[in-house]
């Protein structure tokens, strides 16, 4: 999980740091799934380490709004 989530980290901060740079925004969709998926994965550790807390939840309530706004970019591009 620790390795999965470092991945996602870079992946999220390279895409963002390319869109800031170059103010290409197209790949905002691609950011916003990569960002969903490690607040997945975060919280999934969160819960795991069993401790039920609110950031567990928090993460993957975030997972699920972050995820429905990639599909709309998706969709809408």
């Amino acid at each position: 999980m620790k390795k999965s989530r470092i991945i996602l980290a870079i992946i999220v901060f390279g895409l963002s740091c390319y869109s800031l740079t170059t103010k290409n925004f197209e790949m905002m969709p691609y950011l916003m799934f990569f960002l969903a998926i490690f607040m997945l994965v975060t919280g999934l550790a969160e819960l795991q380490k069993d401790r039920k807390s609110f950031w567990g939840y928090m993460s993957i309530i975030v997972f699920l709004f972050a995820l429905f706004v990639s599909i709309q970019g998706f969709l809408l591009n």
